[in-house]
């Protein structure tokens, strides 16, 4: 049995969770959730991947176990959560990491690196979209344009829209536990915490303004990308992944039978994938 440590530490005043497992010394991981969860959404890969590499996934805050101050005591912005987790990755002394990025993970994760590019080793993305191209009909071109209602807010933090995250484009949705949903809607059921999730839901259009420069940080860092994509996605399509490839054209693209969280049921397949692509980058 992997020993995973649940572990806190104190950036810019705020209590910061995160999960830590594997050796201090092998190259390091870190693993940046998506909307609605936590890093519990990696409650499987970590040991999956830990006995051959240091493996960080923090909660953001406002998730999961970190501090989740309420909206009116903290500006929840993209560029606050990029900020506050690179302040993590410095306080453990973290100088060199690959990221795996899903969902939310993808703007948080990509302004870290294209602030410090020297810093980040590789990048595995699992429907952590960067491209308009991978933007899904409906809600996501809401989402990205700025223009989600009240409404619209509020019923993307219910529990229909939380299992639908899970269930839709799954080929077998027997084979997703029902305990992710359950898990997810009672910690955003906490008092304010559906909030928190609505200011950043109402404040991810800022993200597609970046995707420019996320582009140019690709074609100038030559980035080694690993692209495991659950291709069923209605949110963040597989059309996402494929455009990698546009400013990339090493990128290692593969689409899975899968939903938007594809580790729930693809995650002997997306492990065995992340454990040969690091194997071959990094020196």
């Amino acid at each position: 049995m992997t020993a995973v440590h649940h572990r806190h530490a104190t950036v810019a005043g705020h209590r910061l969770f995160y999960r830590e497992a594997g050796p201090a010394e092998a190259p390091t991981i870190v693993l940046l959730h998506g909307f609605p969860t936590s890093s519990h959404m990696y409650r499987h890969l970590i040991p999956a991947l830990a006995d051959r590499y240091h493996v960080i996934a923090p909660d953001y805050l406002g998730a999961g176990a970190s501090d989740a101050p309420s909206v009116e005591e903290f500006g929840y912005t993209f560029d606050a959560l990029a900020e506050l987790t690179l302040g993590l990755l410095d306080q453990l002394g973290l100088t060199r990491f690959a990221l795996y990025i899903q969902d939310f993970g993808a703007p948080v994760g990509l302004r870290i690196a294209t602030a410090n590019p020297d810093r980040v080793t590789a990048i595995v993305t699992q429907n952590g979209n960067a491209y308009v191209e991978g933007l899904g009909e409906g809600l996501p071109q809401k989402l990205a344009a700025g223009t989600l209602t009240g409404d619209d807010l509020r019923a993307m933090v219910t529990l229909e829209a939380t299992k639908a995250q899970y269930l839709d484009g799954s080929p077998d949705p027997e084979l997703v536990s029902p305990d992710v949903w359950i898990h997810d809607q009672a910690l955003l059921d906490r008092p304010g915490a559906a909030e928190i999730q609505m200011a950043l839901l109402a404040d991810y259009h800022h993200n597609i303004g970046l995707y420019p420069k996320f582009h140019e940080y690709f074609r100038t860092s030559r980035v080694p990308v690993l692209a495991v994509w659950g291709g069923n996605d209605e949110i963040f399509i597989a059309d996402g992944a494929r455009a990698y490839a546009r400013d990339l054209p090493d990128a290692e693209i593969h689409l899975l039978d899968a939903g938007h969280f594809a580790l729930e049921t693809q995650l002997d397949t997306i492990a065995g994938y992340i454990r040969g692509f690091l194997g071959r980058v990094l020196r």
